[in-house]
This record gives C-alpha cells, structure tokens and sequence, in this order.
C-alpha cells in the first residue's frame, strides 16, 4: 500500500457514510469504492425508504444513520427530450431534494456534504474549455436550464452556509457519465446508452439505417462513471474550499464521430440518419480540468474507446439477465446528465 492508499484507507476507516443516489448509476460504484477504501458504515437506501423530496424522511435517515459524511449523487434527470417534457418535475424535485438534505445535515451537524452539481449548469455559450470562473456569466441552455439552475442552487446554498455556520460543504461538477449499469431506457436514457442500444438492436432485427437526433455537430465530453467516483471521493478526502470543481476526462468528441464510434464497436454496419427537427443541445462541451488536478489530484485514466467497450459488454451480457437491466432503469434517482 502506498502512502497515498494509506491515506484513503485512514480517512474512511472511522467514517459513516450516506450515499443518496447509492443504489443508482453513479452511486453504485460510488458505494464499491468506499468498501474498497474501508469506510466504517455506508447508508445507500433507496427512493421507496426515503424520499428526499420528503422532509419528514430526510430527517428520519439522518437521525437514524448519523453519518458523518454525505455524498449528495442522487438527481432526477433524463435527456433532451425527458427535460423539454418534464421542466417543472426537473425543477421541484432537484431543488427540493438538494435544500432540504444540506438545510437538515448542517442542523444534524454533519461534518461534511458533497455535492454534485452538473455541467448543465454552465451558461449556453461558455469559453472552451469551460472554467469554473464563468459559471455564473449566462443563462443555460434553455432544453435543460430548470435542472442545471436547480442543481447550481446546491453551490449557492453552501457557501452561505459554509459563510454563516461554518458548514463544510463542497460542490463538484461532473460532466456526462457513461459506463456499465447506465439507463439503457429509450425513453429516459442519454446519448450514449441511446445509441448503444440502437445500434445493438438495429444490429439484431437486420435493420439498415438508425436516426439519430440533430446533425451531430455539437462536441461532448464524457466521463467514465469509475474515474467519475475516484474523482468524487477523492474530493471527499481531500478538498474542503468553497470554490467549484470540474469533474471530466479533458477529452472532446462531435456527436457525430461518436456515433460513428458507437456504430464501429457495436458491429452495425447501416446508414447513420440525422434527425435534424430535433435539438442539438448546446453546442459544445469540453471542461477545465485543471483545479481538480492540482486541488486534489484527480486524473481520469480510462481512455474513451475503452470505457465504450465495457459498456457495450456490460448492456450486451444485460440483455441475457434483463431483470439486472430491468432494476437500472427502474432507479428513479441516478446522476448523470441531459446531453
């Protein structure tokens, strides 16, 4: 064990944890990663036990686990089209869940809360690579802008508490996650999952041709969920400053070549159909990395082609057990992000 290792394995060992979102995408191998690092007690419950919208339940977790950590990962969200449909739904329950849970740990005396906002937070037309310091310089992208501006009020929210009690509280920015055990639900699921799934069953039925929305200009950037949740408790260990962090992988892709990608590493052979009656979102994504680098060193390591490849194993093995795929899609609470 190295001294960094023995680090980690000092800063869990006496710690309870409460993972809200824990039985979901993210917070699943958020959950693996604590037991590696030894964490004392994990609290991972899912919506049906207590809902976070819900104060009565909000309180109830936090006298009966008494953690002394939270990392807040749970978030109602979908994509393009779910957001444009559900903006009130995508509003109310973020914002809710977000004030409540920080409102009642700072009063439950919580030493720390990590929250996790969402790139969607960042203004439409930001500077590229985006920089926390322009955060707050526009409007976001309107397809998305009730979820992203309900998720940023978690930072606004704790430097006023961090300002008027002291409240350890600390807001990071992950950009999209993708990765096994994502929502492969066609009508919930973001791009990658969406087009993974097209492609294996267009693949499957003979199919010539998939569509997919816009005309796959826009460029992303993607966050393997593993480097995603190292990333994550790393800040937990390590970061207690009141500035926000950028959580990505430095690593750009057009729409349009990742869908290409997908088609190539799923074996789909058709056309590609560009459905341009349909959004493109913002127009382009691609994260400052470098505070989370030098503030706690965090640097993803999975290259983006590799990371695709375990997705597609992990929905193709799903799709022989579709109660595990089933159970994913069924998780009302799993962070990731609209496209």
């Amino acid at each position: 064990m190295n001294v960094a290792e023995q680090h980690s394995q000092e800063f869990w060992q006496d710690k309870r944890v409460w993972v809200t979102g824990g039985s979901g995408f993210l917070g699943s191998f958020l959950v693996a990663q604590l037991r590696e690092r030894g964490a004392r007690e994990i609290f991972a419950p899912r919506r049906t036990d207590y809902d976070l919208r819900e104060i009565g339940d909000v309180r109830r977790a936090l006298a009966e686990f008494k953690p002394h950590l939270i990392i807040h990962a749970a978030a109602h969200v979908g994509g393009i089209g779910a957001n444009r449909k559900y903006p009130a739904d995508f509003f109310y329950d973020n914002l809710m869940m977000g004030a409540q849970l920080m409102h009642e740990a700072y009063r439950a005396n919580v030493a720390k809360f990590v929250a996790l906002g969402t790139v969607c937070a960042y203004p439409k037309f930001t500077p590229v690579p985006f920089h926390e310091d322009d955060l707050w310089n526009g409007y976001p992208e309107e397809t998305n802008a009730p979820y992203g501006l309900a998720k940023k009020m978690l930072l606004v929210q704790g430097e006023a508490y961090r300002q008027q009690y002291g409240f350890n509280s600390i807001f990071l920015l992950p950009v999209n996650l993708y990765g096994p055990r994502d929502n492969f639900d066609p009508e919930s699921s973001h791009v990658i999952p969406a087009l993974i799934r097209k492609c294996v069953e267009a693949q499957a039925r003979g199919d010539d041709a998939i569509v997919a929305w816009g005309d796959g200009s826009p460029t992303r950037e993607f966050l393997y969920v593993e480097d995603a949740a190292e990333g994550i408790l790393l800040a937990a260990e390590r970061y207690d400053k009141p500035a926000p962090v950028n959580l990505g992988s430095a690593f750009e892709i057009s729409i349009k070549d990742l869908v290409e990608t997908i088609a190539r590493l799923t074996g789909f052979e058709g056309k590609l159909i560009w459905d341009t009656s349909q959004p493109n979102g913002q127009p382009r994504r691609k994260l400052d990395t470098s505070r989370a680098q030098q503030e706690f060193g965090f640097v993803s390591h999975t290259t983006f082609e590799a990371g695709l490849r375990e997705t597609i194993a992990w929905y193709r093995a799903s799709l022989n057990a579709p109660g595990v795929l089933r159970e994913r899609e069924n998780v009302y609470v799993m962070q990731n992000e609209p496209e």
